[in-house]
């Protein structure tokens, strides 16, 4: 363990200041974020200008629950996009080669090798609109670290499914395509899972499982959450783990090296 926490060290420091080298790039992120995350308080805005509320949903709990979504695109810009997009590049160049040689798990190394900066300032916006909305709904500190439960499972299923998305690029070249899909689906989980009807709140938590990304944690941070469904996001987030691993593993058999 602590040689991989010491790698990780490693792998971050040199992205770090390998990307500091253009510092504009991140006050451009910086004001692309902030026109993002403006973009998202006026659209659910809209739905409560004329006293209309997602149905026990005020307008500081739809705002948890659009605060750990824009943590979620922080945590997909700074660390997935970086690292499991570029596993199509890999096995077009051949150069998943050399990750399969190195004497670490080659899901480790493709996972974490490089991170960029210009996601954070997405994780540092939504932790300020939980922390606003929850002043405002009086949240106390064991409240957000209850949150942070489920919040974290969430994390794992969202790398679980885009790093699945990533292995498959052995067999389709164009899978970033998929990857896309994958990022609009998950644009739902910008709003309550009440927002919906009723057949898309069954797709967006039984097929792709939003709820479990956004509207589970807020509701755990809001005290509102059974604790079943707090169970069902690890078991579906252990589940998808162990699957991710199982799965390139499998993927890795079809693999033909530039070498052979």
């Amino acid at each position: 363990m602590q040689r991989y926490i010491k790698l990780l060290g490693l792998f971050w420091s040199a992205a770090i200041a390998a990307e500091l080298e253009y510092r504009v790039n991140f006050l451009l992120a910086t004001l692309t974020s902030l026109g993002n995350l403006a973009g998202s308080l006026f659209g659910l805005s809209l739905f409560y200008r004329q006293g209309y509320t997602f149905a026990g949903w005020s307008w500081e709990a739809a705002t948890v629950v659009l605060g750990i979504f824009t943590i979620l695109q922080g945590f997909s810009a700074t660390f997935l996009a970086p690292n499991l997009n570029r596993i199509v590049r890999q096995v077009q160049e051949g150069t998943l080669d050399f990750v399969l040689l190195k004497p670490i798990r080659s899901q480790f190394w493709l996972s974490t090798n490089t991170l960029s900066p210009w996601g954070m300032p997405d994780l540092v916006f939504g932790c300020v609109l939980i922390g606003y909305a929850g002043s405002r709904l009086g949240l106390k500190i064991s409240d957000y670290l209850l949150g942070t439960i489920p919040l974290f499972f969430g994390l794992v299923i969202l790398y679980s499914l885009w790093f699945m998305l990533g292995a498959m690029s052995i067999w389709f070249v164009k899978i970033y395509n998929a990857t896309e899909v994958l990022r609009g689906l998950l644009e739902a989980g910008r709003f309550p899972m009440v927002a919906y009807p009723s057949a898309y709140r069954v797709f967006f938590t039984f097929v792709v499982p939003v709820a479990f990304l956004t509207t589970i944690p807020a509701e755990t941070m809001l005290g509102r959450s059974q604790v079943v469904w707090v169970i069902g996001a690890a078991m579906l987030a252990l589940a998808l783990f162990m699957l991710s691993t199982w799965f390139w593993r499998f993927a890795l058999r079809f693999y033909t090296s530039a070498s052979s």
